[in-house]
């Protein structure tokens, strides 16, 4: 499925790229993950030849977002919680305190999927696919 955005093209770049400021809607006001309260500024495709102040439509992909989201909020979340279980066996196995061992487990995993997640960012940058595209100049 693919959700419509606007917004309004605030820089252009020469790989056909534009950053454009998109007004915040209801799930980014309930989330408050990003800075700032009333707008966003993404990177998007610009096929169309878009040009700097012009307000326009995009889409992204609603598959993308859930992704990214997964990614972002729930893989760290279980990546701790399988940290602090193999901790808690290891500790069993050698004899020693678990929570020593279940807190390392945890933060060694948490770090771990800090890094998976700038290497998914990394990806999602690169990736065509993933990249919103600009369908339509509205003025």
């Amino acid at each position: 499925m693919v959700k419509e955005e606007e917004g309004i093209i605030i820089e252009i770049f020469e790989n056909n790229i534009a950053k454009v400021k998109v007004g915040r809607h209801n799930e980014c006001k309930n989330c408050g993950a990003c800075p700032g309260d009333s707008s966003v500024v993404i990177e998007a495709k610009n096929p169309i030849g878009a040009k700097t102040g012009q307000r326009i439509s995009f889409q992204m992909k609603e598959t993308n977002m859930l992704m990214a989201a997964f990614v972002v909020y729930i893989a760290p979340l279980v990546s701790v919680v399988i940290g602090i279980i193999v901790g808690q066996v290891i500790a069993k196995k050698l004899g020693y305190s678990m929570r020593g061992f279940q807190i390392g487990g945890g933060i060694i995993t948490f770090v771990l999927s800090m890094l998976s997640i700038k290497k998914f960012d990394r990806y999602a940058h690169n990736n065509d696919k993933m990249q919103p595209v600009i369908t339509q100049i509205i003025s």
